[in-house]
């Protein structure tokens, strides 16, 4: 959540940068809620004062062997008075607190002003995509019909879950496999992060700290434990499927004091991700681009203010890697204010090229939060001046398995129906060169 100083010191200022943001900030609440606050908290003040002042009165008229009844009757009045105005103000701090979980964070300087992704900036482009022109006997074929002889399997999916689960077997399963293995060993071998595996289950708190909750219940599995009739969103209870393996990385730090010697902290998780994708309706319902349950390798970052812009950069130079030693052709996207996640400051979209739809598409986010997550967190280090700070968190795809699944299938698809495996992947793939049918 945004730092209520900033709040407090310019209100228009943000309201302002918000607007970029298509978000409309509600002064009138905020400056009605910090009436409220003022008041309680100068009433506290003064009368926290005057107990104290009463109870050095008391402790006079004591030594002076004198009656203190009178005095100690009316301290006692104010005690009653003070508890009623410190649980007033807390309700009210509560309120605010509420007010500042629904904002987005402020976008960074140098992140282009627009409505939606028409006003995103291509910071670049990377190798040549394939276009299948001249090709010998062969006709662009997406990823499913590609696919599905190599062991894609969306019907038994349905089967088994529903819409927008598939069953990988044979071939495909192994270079799905492959591809997480690679990219793991890619990120703690050559990129300096600490692998980890972490639940599959998130409590409401740690999606509060990453911004999931309260605005996008919605998008997210609830986890109904056994006799359990209802989940109550804020209740200490819930539970939920991770949407990505960011909520439990970033969570590992929750609540602490980090020495600033130990940042940045570098995390990296390969774990299965589960969206309801709610309001996705009608889109990408063909194949593996939008599925209820999907694989992803996250990286994660834990680093001081002056550090984290520097460590997007790097972050991102990391999931690039990944589609460079693949071979895959992409290109790299600075997101407009219009078009970034609620809690980002500022986003890189990777998007990889697609030969069968003609068209790049999302592979990899890598945002900063700035101190977006760590305020939300409660996690802080003591910065050079000794003061305490919070935290900067960063994020990123390293990648998307399943989307990476779909380049290659589509950019890899040869005439006789099988796939060739990049020569990156070939080790993690025992030595095979080809997936095919019968593998």
């Amino acid at each position: 959540m945004l730092d209520v100083q900033l709040l407090r010191k310019d209100l228009p200022a943000v309201a302002a940068r918000l607007k970029d943001r298509k978000f409309v900030l509600d002064t009138a609440a905020f400056e009605a809620l910090e009436a409220q606050r003022k008041t309680l908290q100068t009433a506290t003040e003064a009368l926290q004062a005057k107990r104290n002042a009463l109870s050095k009165q008391v402790g006079m008229l004591k030594g002076q062997k004198q009656d203190a009844t009178a005095v100690l009757a009316e301290v006692a009045g104010i005690g009653d008075e003070l508890s009623a105005n410190e649980q007033a103000l807390k309700v009210v701090q509560a309120d605010i607190e509420t007010f500042l979980l629904s904002i987005p964070n402020l976008p960074h300087e140098s992140v282009p002003t627009g409505a939606d992704e028409h006003g995103n900036l291509e910071v670049l482009r990377w190798g040549t995509p394939r276009t299948f022109e001249g090709d010998k006997g062969e006709v662009i074929k997406d990823h499913v019909d590609v696919g599905t002889p190599l062991g894609l399997d969306f019907d038994t999916g349905a089967l088994l879950a529903g819409s927008r689960f598939a069953v990988l077997k044979g071939g495909i399963a192994r270079l799905h496999r492959a591809l997480g293995a690679f990219m793991l060993d890619t990120h703690t071998m050559q990129h300096g992060y600490l692998e980890y595996y972490t639940p599959y289950i998130a409590n409401a708190e740690s999606l509060r700290g990453t911004g999931q909750l309260p605005k996008f219940e919605a998008d997210l599995f609830a986890v109904k434990k056994g006799g359990q009739e209802a989940i109550v969103e804020n209740s200490s209870e819930a539970l939920y499927l991770i949407p990505t393996a960011e909520v439990t990385l970033t969570n590992t730090v929750r609540g602490q004091m980090i020495a600033a010697a130990d940042l940045p902290i570098k995390m990296v998780a390969h774990t299965a991700c589960f969206r309801s994708e709610a309001g996705s309706y009608g889109r990408d319902t063909r194949g593996l681009i939008r599925q209820h349950q999907f694989d992803k390798v996250e990286m994660v970052q834990i680093t001081d203010a002056d550090s984290s812009y520097a460590a997007l950069e790097a972050l991102t130079g990391h999931a690039e890697a990944i589609l460079q030693a693949l071979e895959l052709p992409y290109r790299k996207v600075l997101l407009c204010t219009g078009d970034m996640g609620f809690g980002s400051a500022k986003t890189y979209d990777l998007e990889v090229w697609l030969p069968a739809q003609n068209t790049y598409r999302e592979i990899s986010s890598c945002s900063n939060f700035e101190g977006f997550q760590g305020r939300r967190l409660g996690t802080r280090y003591k910065n050079a001046a000794g003061k305490p700070e919070a935290v900067h968190t960063l994020n990123g795809s390293g990648l998307a398995v399943g989307r990476t699944l779909v380049a290659i299938l589509e950019n890899y698809q040869q005439a006789d129906g099988s796939v060739a495996v990049p020569k990156a992947l070939q080790a993690w793939m025992g030595g095979v060169e080809v997936v095919r049918a019968s593998l």
